[in-house]
């Protein structure tokens, strides 16, 4: 009988154990779709990332695709909406050792001699600016038109704003 009870006691300590040593298997679904969201997560915010740099990519190219600066009736004052597209432009020139030839421009309005003058102070202004932003002297060449060669041949004040310009022709 004492072998019957140490048997029926150990048997059930046996399932005791047993019973306290079985666990529910851990749940991968849930750590796979933890796993699978930051996964998801990093992913698009690499996409992200990877379409901003594209966006400024394509924005640098637009600026540099842009090579005419506009002035106001009898200014030689670079207005404030051509800054960045001279600034692209300078470390573009600085990167790749390009030099430009900077023409300028002024409408009918005045006598040639004084077009002339306004012409190159204009160009000056915008050679003065792409030298602020590290742009050699030697990368840079003034050139004045006057109202010899107008982008517009109109007369209107449309026609006027187009002629105001400055042209960077790259060499």
């Amino acid at each position: 009988m004492k072998r019957s009870i140490q048997f029926l006691l150990a048997v059930a300590a046996a399932l005791t154990l047993a019973a306290c040593s079985t666990t529910k298997p851990a749940d991968t679904s849930t750590d796979s779709s933890v796993n699978s969201s930051s996964s998801d997560t990093e992913a698009e915010a690499l996409a992200r990332q990877r379409a901003a740099a594209e966006a400024e990519r394509q924005r640098i190219a637009n600026l540099l695709n842009s090579t005419t600066i506009y002035f106001d009736y009898d200014q030689d004052t670079i207005r404030g909406e051509f800054v960045e597209m001279l600034e692209v432009h300078a470390k573009h020139m600085q990167a790749t050792g390009k030099q430009v030839v900077l023409e300028g421009h002024a409408d009918e309005r005045g006598t040639p001699e004084y077009n002339l003058a306004l012409g190159e102070r204009r160009a000056k202004a915008v050679e003065q600016m792409l030298r602020t932003y590290g742009v050699s002297v030697e990368q840079t060449e003034v050139i004045s038109f006057g109202e010899e060669s107008p982008a517009s041949l109109g007369h209107s004040e449309e026609d006027f704003q187009l002629n105001r310009r400055v042209e960077l022709k790259y060499q």
